[in-house]
């Protein structure tokens, strides 16, 4: 499974451009159609942050959502853009990502590990496959109740070393 490439999230990223805006598109119908299903409005707000996190494609803090949102819609507050982060993580079209540091949100749904450096906070997508399955059903063996596994592979990147 070989995914596009992505920008790696790094403080440095954040002051850079989006991405042109995609036309709107199968993915925001999709969206629409998820928030309409479970009886919740269809805000601006949760369109722009659900754009901007695809045009984005990349590893994002809510705090440059809330920089870059703030644009188009200006008075968003950052407690709406965590709740929208977080709908959008539990509707399957974004992911939430710990790996130490600030909560990250990331466009890229499908399993993926990633990479984090000490050094600089520098988090990369990693492609491999990914059999998550065994350690899902042995912590529900020892009466967990598990919602998914992470892997995350730390140490120092490239440019750090």
């Amino acid at each position: 499974m070989q995914a596009a490439v992505r920008r790696p999230y790094h403080v440095s990223c954040m002051d850079e451009t989006a991405a042109p805006e995609s036309q709107p598109d199968a993915a925001e119908a999709r969206l629409v159609a998820a928030l309409r299903e479970r009886g919740q409005r269809v805000t601006s707000q949760r369109l722009v942050i659900h754009r901007l996190l695809r045009e984005l494609d990349r590893h994002v803090t809510a705090e440059e959502v809330l920089r870059r949102a703030g644009e188009r819609l200006p008075g968003m507050s950052l407690p709406t853009v965590y709740a929208t982060l977080d709908l959008l993580a539990d509707l399957g079209v974004a992911r939430r990502v710990s790996v130490g540091g600030p909560v990250l949100y990331d466009p890229r749904t499908e399993d993926h590990a990633h990479l984090r450096c000490r050094v600089c906070g520098r988090v990369e997508d990693l492609d491999v496959d990914l059999d998550a399955a065994p350690a899902l059903a042995a912590a529900r063996a020892a009466g967990f109740a598990p919602d998914a596994a992470e892997v995350v592979v730390e140490g120092r990147c490239a440019a750090c070393s």
